[in-house]
This record gives C-alpha cells, structure tokens and sequence, in this order.
C-alpha cells in the first residue's frame, strides 16, 4: 500500500538510529563497499538528507548526499554530490518512502547552482524515475570495486562532464 510519507531532516534524527536503519537496510558489512570510500571522511550534506518516517513515527527510511569531486586527468576536481545511500526497512519497501526520500533531494537542490549528481544504483529505476544515467560515466574509476553499468550521473549539461576521471572525496 503506496501512502504519502513524512519527511523530517535528517540532522534532526539521532545517529544511533540512522546507523541502525542502515544496518538493516544493507547488513553492517555495508561499510566495506565502495561507495564507503568515494565519500572518505567527508560529512553528509545535511540540506539534502531526510529521514522518512510511517504512520506511527518511526523511521523506517533515510537518504544522505555526500560531496564528491571527479579528479579529471589533468588534476583538476570537479565538484559532485553523491547520492545515497537510500535506505527504506525491508518491511517498509514498496510504499513510496524511497521515491519521497529521493525526490525530496532533488526538490532540494539550488537551481541556480546545479551540481550533478551521481550514484551507484539501478540504471533502470533511477533513469526511468529521475533521469539518472550511466552514458557519461564508463569512463570514470572509484576507489574500490563496482558495477560499471550501476555508476550513475544526473546532469543538466551532460558535455560538461570529463569523459574520463577518478571520483573520491572532495578535498578541501
């Protein structure tokens, strides 16, 4: 059953609890994936990061957004934010709570100041609901092993992405 879900910042929702939802959500091995080590050290993005939250107030989903860059081969870094995870309780899937999550993001975003997103997802659900692709992206390394075909970018102006480069932390 689809519902209209709540959204609360997720800031607003103690770690301990965000660490336990996705602990179920990906197991807590997830930290060894490579998604782990794009992100390094940075802090998540707290502007575009929610917690969904069912009928009787408990989180049963959250989405974090990470600043990234992509390192192009002459060295210059190119600004990213990384999507993800998006994480809904498995007795929680299938009611329009990662749909909200993700949505909510993107609603969230400066149109004055559009960075493209990326992430490591489902080609299909993500293209098909959000316009994320992996076209631009065979190029590109991470920091760890991954699915070529699941590296995903949303863009405004596709051309200005480097056709070949490392993605990883942003340094500051």
């Amino acid at each position: 059953m689809a519902i209209d879900p709540a959204l609360i910042p997720l800031d607003t929702v103690d770690s301990a609890l965000i660490e336990a939802l996705l602990d179920r959500a990906f197991e807590p091995e997830r930290h060894t994936r490579t998604a782990y080590k794009v992100r390094g050290d940075a802090d998540w993005l707290p502007a575009l990061s929610f917690a969904a939250v069912d009928e009787e107030e408990h989180v049963v989903g959250s989405i974090q957004c990470w600043p990234v860059a992509l390192t192009d081969p002459d060295g210059r870094a190119h600004p990213m934010i990384m999507v993800g995870p998006v994480a809904v309780l498995p007795e929680a899937q299938g009611r329009g709570f990662g749909q909200a999550l993700v949505s909510a993001t993107l609603a969230a975003l400066n149109p004055q100041a559009p960075l493209p997103l990326v992430m490591i997802g489902d080609p299909d659900y993500y293209g098909r609901f959000w316009g994320f692709t992996n076209a631009p992206t065979a190029g590109w390394t991470l920091p760890g092993p991954f699915e070529v075909s699941r590296l995903l970018v949303r863009c405004d102006n596709p051309s200005v992405l480097p056709v070949k480069g490392a993605l990883g932390p942003w340094l500051r």
